[in-house]
């Protein structure tokens, strides 16, 4: 499967993130102005077409988009300096599957002004899911070193030295125990900076699985406090399954014996049955 660090549970902040390059200065620009109205243009297209579901028509949206891609060329060719055009622009591109063309234009807003944390980790993100993992690894750090506190970027960081070990280690960049901390260390700075986001704190435990030797002592003690921060239901019983299987590695069998008793939501029990055969199986040597 090609590398990805998009999930269903936060994406790239696309459209705020337009929004944002291009809100109004106090003197707006005529260049301003037009971004402006062609991000709103996009916002909009891009809303209706979620709306509308399956029942889209994609012929009209197709459509659409081409003629919202028109006016960026026409805003570039006009106002070839004028970066956050190109930034807009490339991630446009990038959204509609446009790789290599939004690569083209992301590094051209990251030649006109290098000091745009979302531009660089666009481009590590193309060239990471083009399987150029090596690659995106300086630009993805540019983005951290230029944004240290902005936790999607911190996330990225982690996944992607999870997912491209082997490549890293390879190419030499980082030895095995290096990049382990590295690793931990993103997704742990990730999930204390949005300490609501759920997906960033699981991932974070889940990283001590990942480690070239698994702390399951602390990533028990991550479950814990992660089961006291979630809602009764599939959220805290998916978390209790996760803390059962660190116990059985443990060989602590009887607390995840007690775990999996206070697992009942129906969609959860093929993974708590997966479990009970594990510990049958340990109960049976």
């Amino acid at each position: 499967m090609p590398f990805s660090w998009k999930t269903r549970h936060h994406a790239v902040p696309l459209l705020a993130g337009l929004a944002l390059l291009a809100a109004p200065a106090p003197a707006e620009t005529l260049a301003e102005k037009t971004l402006k109205d062609i991000v709103a243009r996009e916002r909009d297209v891009l809303s209706r077409a979620e709306q509308e579901g399956e029942q889209l028509d994609e012929a009209r949206l197709r459509g659409e988009l081409q003629n919202v891609i028109n006016s960026f060329d026409v805003l570039i060719q006009k106002n070839p300096e004028f970066a956050p055009a190109y930034v807009a622009y490339g991630m446009l591109l990038g959204q509609v599957g446009m790789t290599r063309e939004a690569v083209g234009i992301l590094l051209k807003a990251n030649k006109l002004d290098p000091e745009i944390p979302l531009v660089k980790n666009e481009i590590a993100r193309h060239l990471a899911e083009d399987g150029k993992l090596v690659e995106a690894l300086p630009w993805l750090m540019a983005a951290v070193d230029l944004e240290p506190k902005e936790p999607l970027y911190l996330y990225h960081l982690g996944k992607l030295l999870s997912e491209g070990r082997d490549d890293f280690i390879r190419a030499g960049p980082f030895t095995r125990p290096a990049l382990d901390l590295a690793m931990l260390d993103a997704f742990r700075r990730a999930a204390e900076l949005a300490p609501d986001n759920l997906p960033y704190a699981y991932r974070h435990a889940e990283a001590y699985y990942d480690l070239e030797t698994p702390q399951w002592d602390e990533a028990l003690k991550v479950w814990a406090a992660l089961e006291e921060r979630t809602k009764p239901g599939v959220e805290q019983e998916t978390i209790r399954l996760q803390a059962a299987n660190v116990l059985l590695k443990l060989g602590k069998t009887e607390h995840a014996r007690l775990l999996l008793a206070n697992v009942t939501q129906s969609v959860l029990q093929k993974q708590k049955q997966t479990l009970l055969d594990q510990l049958a199986q340990a109960g049976a040597k």
